[in-house]
């Protein structure tokens, strides 16, 4: 199955790297495509669990899906995990 995500707080070539590395780190995730100008994550799963899980480490990496609180610390996570992406 495929599906996309719309999250926040995505920026740069550094969050696109971050977020396709991490993502594609998960079992049963694959075709990872992240889009900077529309802010969309793109991916293959297999199990309902899995989109799950892919959202939750979205959320954790500082990317929170658009309907999901956007707190100051997602922001500074964010920028972390950005500047790791550029490494």
């Amino acid at each position: 199955m495929k599906t996309t995500i719309t999250v926040q707080n995505l920026k740069c070539g550094g969050c696109v790297n971050t977020i396709t590395t991490k993502l594609s780190e998960i079992e049963n995730i694959q075709n990872v495509q992240v889009e900077k100008e529309s802010s969309s994550v793109t991916f293959n799963y297999l199990e309902p669990e899995d989109a799950f899980k892919v959202k939750e480490k979205l959320r954790k990496l500082g990317y929170p899906a658009v309907d999901a609180k956007n707190s100051l610390a997602s922001k500074a996570i964010s920028v972390i995990s950005c500047a790791t992406g550029k490494m």
